[in-house]
């Protein structure tokens, strides 16, 4: 007999800094859920917790979640250094995981995640949450149904004047997002080669900007750029493809315009009457339309709550599972010699 599965599941979190507070409230909105305590070190944020939210329980200690057998799901909010060892407690305890990105500081640590929550039979969820974004899965829509053509190459651009970190640099700070975008529109394929170039201005050893270079196979590349050292906000992803090119803007008011344009390759008739002479041929700049579609606007932090939920109760596909966890740890380990 199939067992029955509680209506509400029962939400911890470790983690209420700088991005806890947003996980928090959308999880205490999600009416599949329960948030029934909070853990942090600091006084202070479990103070800002109690404020907000006096029926969830608050403590300082990890091990108040972890030996709570009530609990069924924790969302892991705490510094990335910490990951790893609080992951793998929780899943040790049977409780499933969304962990805020990275997963972990290693593609190793990532695959052992994942392959502890698949011998428990429990959701391992990373917090790439601009896969949940609906301008991002419109265009992942554009390059499925070949309305680009054949893909050449994707810049980002994710710069900003701070907020500066010492726990992370700027590459594992802001990346994160740009690669798992790059990696899903692309269908998750494995780079031939990664180049970083990156300079630490503010604080030694600890790079502010960082450019980084990924070559695909197919010809494919795609070039990132962070940094938390530049006068605007700019959250910018353009696609350039064979047959129409997209950019997806994050800050504007349009946040896609697909660009029909693009030069094509034309043969000329030659001294002999014919079109197969390789050396005749000429080239049309081709410049169309520019569309800007109306795209229903979403917080996509609802939505990733929402799914991890979902994955939970009824055993929904996770979009942003370990492996893919992995895959983006990767590329940021090859990005900064360490693999």
């Amino acid at each position: 007999m199939k067992e029955n599965k509680p209506s509400r599941v029962r939400i911890a979190q470790i983690g209420v800094g700088y991005w806890g507070p947003n996980l928090l409230r959308n999880f205490v909105s999600n009416e599949d859920c329960d948030v029934v305590r909070v853990v942090d070190l600091s006084k202070e944020r479990r103070a800002f917790v109690r404020g907000l939210y006096p029926s969830i329980k608050v403590s300082g200690k990890v091990e108040d979640i972890i030996n709570d057998a009530t609990i069924q799901a924790v969302v892991i909010a705490s510094p990335v250094g910490s990951h790893f060892e609080l992951a793998m407690k929780c899943l040790k305890a049977g409780k499933s995981i969304m962990v805020e990105k990275p997963m972990a500081t290693s593609a190793v640590e990532c695959a052992e995640i994942g392959a502890l929550a698949e011998r428990q039979a429990l959701v391992a969820m990373v917090g790439h949450t601009f896969l949940y974004n609906s301008s991002v899965l419109y265009v992942k829509e554009l390059i499925d149904k070949g309305v680009l053509g054949d893909i050449r190459y994707i810049y980002s651009q994710r710069l900003n004047l701070g907020r500066i970190r010492s726990d992370v640099d700027a590459l594992w700070n802001l990346a994160p997002h740009d690669v798992s975008i790059i990696q899903y529109w692309l269908g998750e394929p494995e780079p031939m080669a990664v180049q970083r170039y990156g300079n630490a201005y503010v604080q030694e050893g600890i790079d502010d900007v960082v450019f980084m270079n990924i070559k695909y196979p197919n010809g494919v590349m795609a070039n990132i750029h962070v940094s938390w050292l530049d006068p605007h906000k700019t959250r910018k992803m353009a696609v350039v493809g064979s047959e129409k090119m997209v950019v997806y803007d994050d800050v504007a008011d349009n946040k896609i315009a697909i660009y029909d344009k693009g030069i094509d390759r034309m043969s000329v008739l030659g001294e002999n009457m014919d079109f197969d002479n390789s050396s005749s041929f000429t080239f049309n700049h081709r410049s169309g339309d520019v569309v800007l579609p109306k795209i229903e606007a979403n917080e996509p932090l609802a939505v990733e709550v929402g799914h991890f939920i979902d994955c939970i109760k009824n055993g929904a596909r996770c979009l942003t599972d370990a492996a893919h966890a992995e895959r983006v740890v990767r590329i940021l380990e090859l990005g900064s010699g360490k693999s």
